[in-house]
């Protein structure tokens, strides 16, 4: 029942937004619109937007599936995407890396940092450093201190290879001046495993992974604030690392999409952003209340990271 008063309540809003008889002048949308995700179905991303298109659906008119097309850490999806018309009706739901990190790390792709436009930041996913409740390390200072001490003999595991948490543990590592042995693997919980049955020292997670547990201890969130979801779980900044990067992202259409046409998509998915029905999922998906940005200021953040993460990418080896 909530979650139908919460798409009616979508569509109510359709008659608040601007440029309705342009746009059905214009004819778009006139057909069904696909949002393809890069991964696979069933984790936290894909419940963000599933409830985003649910939502911006009744505001455009049309249907708004989703799709899921994943492989090759989001490049198979992307790259179908970049492969269709700049029309508006395929766009393309992803993290910020897609843009900053792939085109560095697979270029055979043919993704650029410009291959996509943004339309809105729908989410914004804080990083955290994890250990066993009883681990001896008791904060950032003192996982410096004993990385120092024995250069190459800690471990910390993520989901991989240039993914957003390995990244910020590479930041970290490089702000503290020390080296630990990068595990990787293929998701959060085999990290989280690992570290608390004592074969990883640290783990670097996606905060939200952390959510409901009480069988772990967050060394450091790396971001500028607090989480809410997380009240006593300091900040990398708070002591003393300036480290605070994000798995942040959202609605994106190709490159060269008309101008009309993404404004209208702005107007919407900002619409649907701010409904009941996203913000229940942003919710269970343990999301800041700073999840969602506008076009432009999404562009400008999108654009700070690419340089960051062409810098942090030069420290990392990448064959």
């Amino acid at each position: 029942m909530l979650q139908r008063r919460s798409v009616l309540a979508v569509a109510a809003a359709l008659a608040a937004l601007p440029g309705q008889a342009a746009v059905a002048q214009d004819g778009y949308p006139n057909r069904p619109v696909q949002i393809v995700l890069p991964y696979p179905p069933g984790n936290a991303i894909d419940l963000l937007v599933r409830s985003l298109a649910q939502a911006m659906s009744p505001l455009l008119g049309q249907p708004v599936v989703v799709i899921n097309r994943d492989g090759a850490a989001g490049v198979v999806g992307s790259v179908f995407v970049s492969r269709q018309p700049a029309d508006g009706y395929t766009l393309l739901f992803m993290p910020a890396l897609v843009a900053s990190v792939l085109p560095i790390t697979q270029p055979a792709s043919g993704l650029r940092a410009d291959t996509f436009v943004p339309i809105c930041q729908v989410f914004n996913h804080a990083m955290a450093l994890i250990v066993r409740p009883d681990s001896p390390i008791r904060d950032l200072r003192d996982l410096q201190a004993r990385a120092r001490a024995a250069p190459g003999r800690l471990t910390y595991g993520t989901l991989g290879v240039t993914s957003i948490p390995h990244l910020a543990m590479v930041q970290w590592m490089l702000a503290a001046g020390v080296e630990l042995e990068h595990v990787p693997f293929r998701a959060d919980a085999p990290v989280i495993t690992e570290v608390l049955a004592g074969r990883l020292d640290v783990g670097s997670i996606v905060l939200g992974s952390a959510a409901g547990r009480t069988d772990l201890r967050i060394l450091a969130v790396f971001d500028r604030e607090r989480h809410p979801d997380f009240p006593d779980a300091p900040t990398a900044v708070e002591q003393g690392f300036d480290v605070a990067p994000a798995s942040f992202g959202g609605l994106f259409s190709l490159h060269g999409t008309p101008e009309p046409i993404l404004a209208r998509l702005e107007t919407v998915c900002e619409a649907a952003a701010r409904s009941e029905l996203y913000r229940e999922a942003v919710r269970r998906g343990s999301q800041p209340p700073n999840y969602f940005l506008p076009r432009a200021a999404f562009a400008a953040r999108l654009a700070e990271d690419i340089a960051v993460k062409r810098d942090v990418l030069r420290a990392v080896p990448l064959n």
